[in-house]
């Protein structure tokens, strides 16, 4: 292996020692992000934390003015509200990586008949804040690529014979 190599993987090697070091800082800092909302003229309050999963829940003196129905809607927009307000912070932590990430060649770039993988990857649909059963969760599976294939009908576990 001649010198120039040599210093170019230990260039690479050192590089990569320092982003991985970045990405564990980003990590444990996006571990200790919350977000908090409140609702109902501050009579709710809710803290969730970096994954939008409700940790606090708080409720004012007076919060028994409110009736029921309003505490449940209420509770259910300040944890959603919450939950986007976190995932923006751990977006925003994300950020300086991306854009590291962003400079960097891509595979196509470098093998000439290589495909560029970026464009086979599927991009997921919205995930739905609609309630069970609301009109929104109604999804048209049928859509789903594969205009060749038929169902087997019922299977099961035990046996594919059925």
């Amino acid at each position: 292996m001649n010198e120039r190599l040599r210093a170019d993987a230990a260039m690479m090697m050192e590089a990569m020692s320092e982003q991985m070091q970045g990405l564990a800082k980003i990590q444990r800092d996006r571990a200790r992000l919350t977000a908090t909302v409140t609702a109902c003229d501050k009579r709710i309050a809710v803290t969730v934390n970096a994954d939008g999963i409700l940790i606090e829940t708080r409720f004012a003196d007076d919060v028994s003015d409110l009736s029921y129905t309003e505490i449940a809607e209420a509770m259910t927009e300040a944890v959603q509200a919450a939950a986007k307000k976190v995932s923006e912070q751990g977006r925003r932590l994300m950020e300086p990586l991306r854009e590291r990430k962003s400079r960097l060649p891509h595979l196509s770039d470098l093998l000439e008949d290589m495909p560029d993988v970026r464009s086979m990857v599927p991009v997921a649909p919205p995930v739905s804040t609609a309630p069970p059963n609301s009109p929104e969760r109604r999804y048209d599976d049928e859509d789903a690529g594969f205009d060749d294939a038929r169902p087997l009908g019922r299977r099961s576990i035990v046996s594919d014979l059925d």
